[in-house]
């Protein structure tokens, strides 16, 4: 095991279930310690310090008593919808224990259910994903920290680590969720659609923009997306859901990778996730030219596909998933560039958005003739 997962399972076990807030609507199991407490995210660091002490004396048992010296709180890079800090603690035993405190972004709930979250976390966790659920507070949640560093875009093209990749992704895939698999794709998609169709702007420049879209036009184009990627056969399965450079993280010494944050987990199609990693490829500058050659493609699909025996993937498999990931990729993004323009008034300056707005990397013809959907897409070019 881990010292990561023996480290945090220790902490789990030495608090009393009679000591933990329990919150009778969650979905976890309750020897999970469980707070009441908030954490204001809009807090000067200084000032959200001691706050973050004082969470961690509430939730964990055997540091209740500790003197506020023994914990030294520090800021973690690479959250985007969350604020990650770590917490670092000297027990009376005179171990150093690290933790790491997720802090949800405002208004989050809105896109992340995080009952299903923390759910999946209890599943994925067990079967070795990500890291261990210590704690859960009133806006956010306490995990073992991962003595590793993320990846960047280029680390993930990098032949070895892109086997690798590809070889946790189809374990992932593997694990089973409790509760309804449907594929959340186009239930999201369209609950994003009703909530951009209702949106009213006060700053009148975003109004005017926002007037110029023809939602009949975003809808009909939504539709036919869906039955595009309803041509396939590619399997349903638990997804990521947002498999960029930094929701992966790499221990060198170890030469262990770890895939962890699963608040965009759901049944999903498996060509979507696929495809939305390689869209990752671009980075958050999304310089296209970065997205996956064929040849680098198919080197991580041999991996998905045959872990064991990558390169007895037949020629017909290896083809059949490549144009399933793509097309899930491109109609995806050609959507969900519309929703979040209309969304934003017309602007595109966060993350995600700038991400959507890059060139669309194409099929092509002979790929989609086989499929027979050339002229769904010229429909919509």
């Amino acid at each position: 095991m881990d010292v990561e997962a023996n480290k945090a399972k220790q902490i789990i076990n030495d608090n009393n279930n009679d000591c933990a807030k329990v919150n009778s609507n969650s979905t976890i199991d309750d020897s999970i310690p469980h707070s009441s407490l908030s954490v204001d995210t809009a807090l000067p660091f200084p000032l959200m310090s001691p706050r973050i002490i004082e969470l961690c004396k509430d939730l964990f048992r055997k540091w209740a008593k500790l003197d506020d010296s023994c914990f030294s709180v520090e800021t973690v890079s690479g959250g985007i919808t969350n604020l990650l800090l770590k917490v670092s603690v000297k027990e009376e035993s005179g171990d150093n224990v690290a933790v790491t405190v997720r802090l949800y972004g405002p208004n989050t709930e809105y896109v992340i259910d995080r009952e299903r979250e923390l759910q999946a976390i209890k599943y994925l966790s067990a079967a070795g994903f990500g890291a261990k659920l210590l704690g859960v507070f009133g806006n956010g949640m306490v995990q073992s920290f991962i003595n590793a560093c993320t990846l960047t875009p280029l680390d993930m093209r990098k032949p070895k680590l892109a086997a690798e990749i590809a070889k946790q992704l189809c374990r992932f895939h593997q694990v089973e969720i409790p509760g309804p698999k449907e594929p959340q794709l186009w239930v999201d998609m369209f609950k994003f659609f009703e909530k951009a169709s209702a949106l009213r702007f006060e700053d009148p420049d975003k109004q005017r923009i926002y007037e110029t879209i023809s939602f009949k036009e975003v809808h009909k184009e939504a539709t036919q997306l869906k039955e595009l990627t309803e041509l396939f056969s590619g399997p349903v399965v638990f997804a990521h859901n947002d498999l960029l450079s930094g929701n992966l993280m790499l221990n060198d010494e170890q030469d262990k990778l770890y895939i962890i944050d699963f608040e965009y987990g759901s049944y999903n199609y498996r060509g979507f996730d696929i495809g939305n990693h390689f869209n990752e490829y671009a980075g958050y500058e999304c310089d296209y030219s970065l997205y996956p050659s064929k040849e680098e493609q198919y080197h991580f699909l041999r991996h998905y596909l045959q872990p064991e025996k990558p390169y007895e993937v037949s020629e017909k498999d290896l083809e059949d998933l490549y144009v399933e990931a793509n097309t899930f990729r491109q109609g995806y993004l050609r959507l969900i560039l519309i929703i979040l323009v209309i969304s934003s008034g017309g602007t595109t300056n966060t993350r995600s958005r700038r991400r959507s707005a890059s060139p669309l990397h194409s099929l092509t013809y002979r790929d989609l003739e086989q499929y027979k959907i050339v002229h769904c897409l010229s429909s919509m070019a």
